[in-house]
């Protein structure tokens, strides 16, 4: 038994400590049903630091309070380099002219819940929340649920009494699937990764937190009794892992308040790509010495302070719900917001989905609420504040007809979207579809922009993306900014415009769910247009990409007289393309590989590079495994770099790929 138990622990270390894992989870499961059956058979030999113990104690009816021996302090924030530069100043004045340079251990400040965890010869005792920094509650029953906590310290040396200090977070990919399954079940979801991290922790059933995907890092020490530790920051943090817990990959030591900036700006850059949030940086000075010469101020240490990002979160109101019409007839529900100042831009609309996202808020117009942005994300309201809910706040109430051309509106079974039916007598769909169609990535049109396509289906003179190439000089003279410079350029892009590609054309054409990907895939598979117009669904379903789903649209697509016309109407214009030698994908060079793209490719642009890998029989995932065959990293290039570098996966810089594509043929 003590075999195992020793043996499991060391694979949840390299599981949950190093992120490397040494066994496949079928033969932990074996160990950990052999124990179980073991501490069954004798259950006078189970510990409490057995792996089997991390659930089974009865709820709580409520948290017992525990007083913090050392106090868990808060930090002071700064908000710019400017201010980072008067804390460096600070430090350095009140060390006396000793110092003329700082090194600072600089850590991700994870956004979670601040905990603390004693244990009394290595073995975990007690676990709190941060409370008031004075008074916590004991948790312990709920921490013991999380695997990346040791229920026993690993190797020796540990004093004592040993208090460590850390955040317990949720990451992205674990509060996306908690609050898939809450949708599913017709559940409140948590609003963010943080939330649903502390809401978590305070379950009154520890076996209600051992379902949330939870995760510890260590940040610091508090008591620490019967046993000395390093004299920087830094080399404590490495020996808490050498122990068994969890610290940030990213978290590394500097010199200077140059470094901290330029250490500031790398992680910012890469913030939306990590696995977890992040609200900002620490920086800590690393000597321990140096920290109790400079002491502390109020509730803050004066030798640490955290650098904020831009809030991804801020409270504002709906001053209204508008609706706006698709290219494929989706009505969807946009909330007009007082601007608020959130994740780096100025938001004044939020998209509110559909009509079950607005009944799973509550929302009504006139309510506070708070809006999420987070990278280049498209805002959204993640909750309602029901408090300030304002006497005249009204509900929402969804169009009984299409609310740009009066159209019938149906909701299709399985389906929260509501559509109007109007087709292309529907202006707002004519607009959207023709938006669609000389965007860069389809027909690639310059000089017909948003506003010019408003334009032109208001006034009557186009219906659809085929009379685009029937328009004439003379009918747009007399258009807001159409002087003769722009109309010849117009006229040159739309001349250009007629040599295209099959994969262009088809993904140009904003048939219902058929992507970039997709519409490569069907060119390739059929070689030409008289091919995929007349092809069956059992024939679609033998391309990549293609469910019954998209089969069922493609032959919608394909039964209209409508769009076929269009089709014609194009090619009678002047469109054409080259048709393609359909090739077996076995033959082709990187046939059954898996490659990702990520970063910023600066050449070829990651869109380019994908396009390039499907040609070449690749598989583009989004996300990177040990079935990943290659990842081409550009710089920014953030969680999944580090992820191939654990897995030992191939990295390539975008020279490399572009000499790869060079020998391959793919690329002149």
């Amino acid at each position: 038994m003590q075999s195992l138990r020793v043996q499991l622990e060391s694979y949840n270390y390299q599981y949950y400590v190093l992120d490397d894992p040494s066994i496949p989870d079928s033969e932990y499961d074996r160990c950990l049903r052999r124990l179980q059956e073991l501490e069954s058979q004798y259950p006078e030999l189970v510990r409490s630091d057995s792996p089997t113990q991390r659930v089974g104690a009865k709820p709580l009816d409520q948290f017992q309070q525990v007083s913090h021996e050392v106090p868990m302090l808060s930090l002071d924030n700064a908000f710019s380099a400017d201010e980072m530069v008067d804390f460096n100043r600070r430090l350095l004045e009140r060390l006396g002219g000793t110092q003329s340079t700082l090194e600072f251990a600089c850590e991700p400040k994870l956004d979670g819940a601040a905990v603390s965890l004693l244990y009394h010869n290595g073995v975990l005792v007690r676990g709190a929340t941060r409370g008031d920094g004075k008074t916590g509650e004991d948790i312990t029953q709920n921490v013991r649920t999380i695997p990346s906590i040791p229920l026993r310290l690993r190797g020796e040396g540990y004093p004592a009494e040993l208090e460590i200090r850390g955040e317990i977070y949720m990451p992205k990919a674990g509060f996306e699937k908690l609050n898939e399954i809450a949708r599913s079940r017709g559940e409140k979801t948590f609003v963010n990764p943080r939330n649903a991290a502390a809401g978590s922790l305070r379950q009154l059933d520890a076996k209600i937190t051992a379902t949330r995907p939870l995760e510890m890092c260590c940040y610091s020490v508090g008591l620490v009794r019967g046993g000395e530790l390093p004299e920087q920051h830094a080399d404590i943090l490495s020996l808490l892992q050498t122990w068994g817990l969890r610290i940030n990959a990213d978290s590394q030591v500097v010199t200077g308040i140059d470094a901290c900036d330029a250490y500031y700006e790398a992680l910012a850059v890469r913030r939306d790509d990590l696995a977890y949030d992040i609200d900002g940086i620490v920086f800590k000075v690393n000597s321990l010495a140096l920290q109790d010469r400079l002491g502390f101020v109020s509730r803050a240490p004066r030798w640490a302070i955290a650098r904020k990002f831009p809030a991804q979160e801020e409270l504002t109101q709906v001053l209204d719900v508008e609706f706006q019409v698709g290219r494929t007839g989706a009505i969807t529900p946009v909330a007009r917001l007082a601007p608020v100042f959130v994740g780096g831009v100025t938001v004044s609309n939020a998209t509110l989905h559909n009509m079950d996202e607005v009944a799973r808020l509550g929302l009504y117009i006139g309510d506070t609420v708070v809006v999420r942005r987070a990278g280049d994300v498209i805002p959204q309201v993640a909750s309602v504040v029901t408090a300030r809910r304002p006497e005249d706040a009204s509900p929402v109430v969804f169009p009984q007809s299409c609310p740009v051309c009066g159209s019938v509106v149906e909701r299709e079974e399985d389906e929260a979207t509501l559509r109007c039916m109007g087709g292309l007598i529907c202006a707002a769909q004519q607009k959207a579809a023709i938006k669609h169609f000389v965007s860069r990535r389809a027909m690639d049109i310059d000089g017909v922009g948003a506003k010019l396509v408003d334009q032109l289906v208001d006034e009557g003179l186009v219906k659809n993306s085929a009379s685009l190439y029937s328009l004439e000089p003379e009918q747009l003279l007399s258009l807001e900014r159409m002087g003769q410079k722009s109309l010849d350029n117009l006229f040159a892009s739309l001349e250009v415009s007629k040599q295209t590609t099959l994969p262009r054309f088809i993904f140009a054409l904003g048939i219902r769910e058929v992507g970039e990907a997709t519409a490569l895939s069907l060119a390739n598979h059929f070689g030409s247009w008289e091919k995929l117009v007349s092809a069956t669904e059992s024939q679609l379903l033998e391309v990549d990409d293609v469910g019954p789903v998209v089969a069922d649209h493609l032959l919608q697509f394909f039964a209209s007289q409508t769009s076929l016309a269009v089709v014609h109407t194009l090619r009678q214009a002047g469109i054409i393309w080259a048709d393609i030698d359909v090739v077996d994908s076995g033959e082709l060079p990187l046939a059954a590989q898996t490659w990702v793209v990520t970063g910023k490719l600066e050449t070829l642009g990651r869109s380019e590079a994908k396009s390039y890998l499907q040609k070449l029989g690749a598989k583009v995932a989004g996300s990177v495994s040990a079935r990943t065959s290659c990842v081409v990293a550009g710089p920014g290039a953030g969680s999944k770099l580090a992820k191939a570098t654990e897995l030992g996966v191939e990295v390539i810089d975008e020279a490399a790929f572009i000499e790869l594509l060079q020998q391959l043929g793919a690329k002149e």
